[in-house]
């Protein structure tokens, strides 16, 4: 998110739930001492003025055009963004057979797509481009 917000874009998180929206807000808050992620959520308002919105629903009231997805979800129109980050547990058998089916399905409707794998060092490495 970090990388978008000093590109210029505006950022929406859709989490699963309202208590992984206040963990992401707590963690956007302390996860580097020496640099600081504006954000904000429902719970602090100005929707509009935020550079990163995390939310639990569909509202995007920032604009933003890039979407991190977490939890499963799925954007109302994925096409409204320019880019769509879907994220889940590579470990976790239920939420990768999710996320095949949301790549078929984004494949599909023309969508391109790249898939990163967090390698062992724990960089990001191009698994799948379509």
């Amino acid at each position: 998110m970090q990388k978008a917000v000093d590109a210029g874009h505006r950022v929406v998180v859709q989490a699963g739930s309202r208590e992984r929206v206040e963990h992401l807000s707590a963690t956007l808050w302390t996860y580097d001492p020496t640099s600081w992620l504006p954000h904000g959520s429902a719970a602090d308002g100005d929707g509009p003025m935020q550079p990163v919105w995390l939310t639990d629903g569909d509202d995007i009231p920032n604009g933003a055009k890039v979407a991190v997805l977490a939890d499963g979800r799925e954007p109302a129109d994925v096409a409204a963004f320019e880019r769509c980050l879907d994220l889940f547990d590579g470990t976790d058998a239920d939420a990768v057979a999710a996320a095949r089916e949301r790549w078929k399905r984004w494949k599909a409707a023309g969508h391109e797509l790249v898939y990163y794998q967090q390698g062992e060092t724990g960089g990001w490495e191009e698994k799948a481009r379509s």
